[in-house]
């Protein structure tokens, strides 16, 4: 082929020939999803989606408002608490955010506040008496002076984490100590301590939530920050094997065309369901239109070049009171709730700077549902790019909605496009209504039972195989795919 093309653009340089061909190379080589082929792959990016035709497009879904989860009314909050933190530990979930008010000026010190919840709806401020605020320790304080503007806090799942940094936090030490982010440990969550004396990271601009987690994925802890890019507020990123020493910090990436926007928070974090995916809600901010900020989503696959969608998930019409200066930052955090097992739950504030208190508000999506395939009335097919099917891979499951008149179909398909017997688009038993993880099933003999056997792809791995999956989407939402064991 290099030799032919040579004869064909005598003038092209063999090197760029070459290089032409690698890329071809690169782009034909099947897809692997995780070592078994059982990881669990989400639409929220182009990573498995080779073509749609017809009438199908990708559609970025918005959390559903909830119910106002907590009101930042006590002497030592007020209306510019914010930078909340939450997640799930064990039975309970956790919170912290920042306790402060305004009135044309501060009118108290920041401090770090604490709260938890037994459902991730009713949440406490429990008395820790551990601070003093207007000569009373009964309040949830657990953290004055450095660090208290934008402190953040996670349990360390590193598995050499030993038990007094059990849990750690990230914070700012400006104007109380030197500009950059120190870093805190904890044995419960509740005392903090300075793990050391001096800023870990220097480089960037921290008056945000910043933050840190370690990421299961990587074996390495990972923080993103803040900082400028000529005059605009952008991301940066590192990683580090100790919480202390930290590579140099590097400037997130984004997709061809995408135009430059200041981007405030990032509350980025592995997705629980599919841990190999960075999920993002950074806040687009607007300084020349109110300092408005709007949280909007975006996606990695590793920390550093993201997929960014550019409308908001939580827009200003959102209820209620989120179109003031920085009245719409999301939350850092995703849970899981006792009482919406098919859901994740996300928050975000709201009325801030406009009263005696600001106010935080759960949002909901579905399992998986940030981006979905969507086909329309006329119906349209999701043509997957090649992948390698894993030893495991022994049923296709789905997660989607069907609305009323629609159906989803799935077929196996050769990178040729020819369809493996037994399993095409047309021999696919058609699946309707709307299911977090329903396996596919096809009519492999001449009537229409349905049974364990019509679900069995293992016939398909006999030759390591390399399938195209078509999907066929009428009416329909395609949220994520997954190959399980029988």
């Amino acid at each position: 082929m290099v030799i032919k093309l040579m004869k064909q653009r005598p003038h092209i340089s063999p090197v760029i020939v070459f290089l032409f061909i690698a890329q071809l190379a690169s782009i034909a080589e099947p897809l692997t999803l995780g070592p078994d082929g059982t990881r669990r792959e989400l639409f929220v990016d182009g990573f498995l989606i080779a073509k749609m035709t017809g009438d199908i497009r990708q559609h970025l879904h918005r959390p559903e408002p909830r119910e106002v989860v907590l009101t930042t009314d006590a002497p030592w909050e007020g209306n510019t608490s914010a930078y909340y933190t939450i997640f799930r530990d064990g039975s309970r979930f956790r919170m912290y955010y920042r306790g402060s008010h305004w009135d044309k000026k501060a009118t108290h010190r920041e401090v770090t506040c604490y709260a938890e919840s037994r459902d991730g709806i009713h949440w406490e401020k429990p008395k820790l008496g551990l601070f003093e605020f207007n000569g009373s320790k009964q309040n949830n304080i657990v953290l004055d002076g450095l660090g208290t503007h934008c402190f953040v806090a996670f349990k360390d799942s590193n598995p050499d984490s030993r038990s007094e940094t059990l849990y750690r936090g990230i914070s700012r030490g400006w104007p109380l100590g030197k500009a950059g982010l120190y870093v805190f440990e904890s044995p419960d969550g509740i005392r903090w301590k300075l793990t050391q004396n001096e800023p870990v990271i220097t480089e960037g601009a921290f008056d945000s939530q910043n933050l840190a987690f370690w990421d299961t994925q990587t074996g390495q802890y990972r923080e993103y920050h803040r900082t400028f890019v000529n005059g605009i507020r952008a991301i940066m990123t590192g990683t580090s094997n100790d919480f202390i020493n930290w590579t140099e910090p590097v400037l997130l990436k984004y997709q061809d065309g995408i135009p430059i926007q200041h981007l405030y928070t990032n509350a980025v974090q592995p997705y629980e369901r599919a841990p190999h995916l960075y999920i993002g809600f950074p806040s687009r901010y607007l300084p020349k239109d109110g300092q408005r900020v709007e949280p909007t989503l975006m996606i990695s696959r590793d920390g550093v070049e993201f997929h960014r969608w550019l409308d908001p998930v939580v827009p200003e019409s959102a209820p209620m009171d989120r179109d003031g200066n920085r009245s719409n930052y999301m939350a850092w955090g995703m849970v899981e709730i006792p009482d919406r097992p098919n859901h994740i739950s996300v928050y975000a504030s709201e009325a801030y700077y406009t009263g005696p208190d600001s106010r935080l508000r759960r949002f909901e999506y579905r399992k998986d549902g940030f981006v979905s395939v969507r086909g329309g009335i006329q119906g349209g097919v999701l043509i997957t790019k090649p992948v390698k099917l894993g030893r495991l891979a022994n049923r296709l499951t789905l997660n989607y909605r069907v609305d009323p008149g629609g159906h989803v179909r799935v077929g196996f398909y050769q990178p040729d496009g020819m369809p493996l017997l037994g399993y095409s688009l047309k021999e696919c038993k058609a699946l309707t209504g709307d299911q977090i993880n329903q396996t596919v099933f096809w009519k492999k003999d001449s009537g229409n039972r349905v049974d364990k056997t019509n679900a069995d792809i293992s016939q398909l791995l006999e030759d390591n195989s390399v399938v195209q999956i078509k999907v066929e989407l009428k009416n329909a939402d395609l949220f994520s795919l997954q190959f399980q064991p029988m």
